[in-house]
């Protein structure tokens, strides 16, 4: 039995995930962040250690919209936003991280709705 809490365990496999991802000018990172209650992401320059753009269900976009932050159909959202924001500013590929989450429901729901909004990973 590991005596590392959830969380913990999730920090250890971001770590191990972002010794092999990094983004940059050309190819940022698709940065998901998840907790209880909403879902965020980031696209980051690591290069020049820049947000490029983000979205988030506590957006004022969004937070009306949306009867609650923690389910699929809020992932969705947030996916479709920050691939519309990224598109915006040029970006269409991006390196995806799933901040040591599983690749699985609301990190799932999120990633392909950014796909099919149009960013390419």
């Amino acid at each position: 039995m590991s005596s590392l809490t959830r969380k913990q365990q999730t920090q250890k496999r971001h770590r191990r995930l972002r010794r092999h991802l990094a983004g940059t000018a050309v190819r940022p990172r698709l940065a998901v962040f998840r907790s209880n209650n909403h879902i965020y992401a980031q696209v980051i320059d690591d290069a020049a250690q820049n947000t490029l753009c983000s979205a988030s269900t506590v957006d004022k976009e969004l937070r009306t919209s949306l009867t609650l932050g923690s389910n699929s159909d809020a992932s969705v959202a947030v996916g479709q936003l920050v691939a519309k924001r990224a598109l915006a500013k040029g970006i269409q590929q991006v390196v995806f991280d799933r901040g040591g989450n599983l690749y699985h429901g609301r990190v799932k729901a999120l990633a392909d709705a950014a796909r099919e909004a149009g960013l390419q990973f």
